[in-house]
């Protein structure tokens, strides 16, 4: 299904991802796929969890970031780049947008994690603080946009973001045929979309047949509800959730358009299921991860996605967490 604002020639491709894998190839870290017998013995299955806490920025939002800002044409370069984000776009659009001589102003929620505030004036940008609350961060993009003559870069719903995105899933299945598995299916951490439309489209060109589902924070379903319905709906906003990477209200145009035909279903973990999913993942990968970047492993460790029998990958899709609160996530 193609929603009525979106038409076929808006939507990446499989060349378009294999167009940004080219792109990113020198600058983009090829993070590993992870696996542990312990855990694979617990479960009773064998889990694979792709590591983009280990991706430059400590996200996988480099790899759509740097996809977009390296195609600005020349003659735009010195007018700079708008993003809005909670910390990992940000990060990722900073970090790009610095290792390609361009300026970056990024609008970012007051409350989001110091760390992804401090880390994104590290990687070089200006930051614009807002209340996610009371504010609207598309207003805010739009008009420093036009103040500045900026190109804006979407955090999920734009083709080129998509398709950098996307690289992951044409990692996986290389990864996975090295070590001679084919995935039963795969599960993608799922805010506003664009990381899951991205995977799955790549897929579907490389590994056909593979189930893909999108994985999200209980009160932040909106793409399960979307899909179950036939329509984007948008979340509560008075919903709230540690999952800050993945709090976007609904899902987008483009990326509803692609998970729609894409997507095997949605899964939803809460807050607990994605704590302990990181302590999980800290205790037996030695991996770091954040409460968003943990929904996809907290739906097969919950039993939400049943593995007893079978192969399962799963995105890890960022590492970016306040120090205390990861403490406080393993009981330290």
């Amino acid at each position: 299904m193609i929603s009525s604002a979106v038409t076929r020639s808006d939507l990446p491709t499989v060349e378009d991802v294999r167009a940004a894998a080219r792109r990113i190839e020198k600058h983009a870290i090829r993070t590993p796929l992870l696996n542990s017998p312990t855990l694979d013995a617990k479960l009773g299955g064998r889990l694979f969890v792709k590591a983009e806490p280990l991706q430059r920025t400590g996200s996988f939002k480099f790899r759509g970031a740097y996809n977009k800002i390296s195609q600005i044409p020349e003659d735009r370069k010195k007018h700079g780049v708008v993003a809005f984000s909670s910390g990992n776009h940000a990060q990722g659009v900073a970090a790009a947008a610095t290792m390609l001589g361009i300026p970056s102003w990024i609008v970012m929620p007051k409350d989001a994690p110091a760390i992804k505030i401090a880390r994104t004036k590290e990687f070089g940008a200006t930051v614009v603080p807002y209340d996610r609350y009371t504010e609207d961060r598309e207003e805010i993009g739009a008009r420093l946009q036009a103040e500045r003559g900026a190109t804006l870069v979407p955090p999920f719903d734009d083709p080129d973001v998509i398709a950098g995105q996307g690289t992951i899933g044409l990692e996986i299945a290389e990864q996975c045929a090295g070590v001679g598995v084919k995935p039963d299916s795969v599960v993608v951490c799922c805010g506003g979309g664009g990381l899951v439309s991205g995977t799955a489209l790549a897929l579907a060109g490389v590994m056909p047949g593979v189930p893909v589902y999108a994985a999200e924070p209980a009160d932040f379903d909106d793409t399960k509800r979307s899909l179950e319905g036939g329509r984007r709906v948008g979340n509560d906003p008075a919903a709230r959730s540690i999952c800050d990477a993945l709090l976007s209200p609904m899902p987008g145009e483009i990326t509803f358009a692609l998970n729609s035909r894409l997507l095997k279903g949605g899964l939803t973990v809460t807050d607990d299921e994605a704590r302990a999913a990181m302590r999980t993942a800290f205790v037996e990968l030695k991996l770091v991860v954040e409460p968003g970047g943990a929904v996809a492993l907290a739906s097969v460790l919950s039993g939400k996605l049943p593995i007893a029998g079978k192969t399962v990958v799963v995105v890890a899709s960022g590492g970016n967490v306040d120090p205390a609160l990861f403490a406080q996530t393993l009981g330290c």
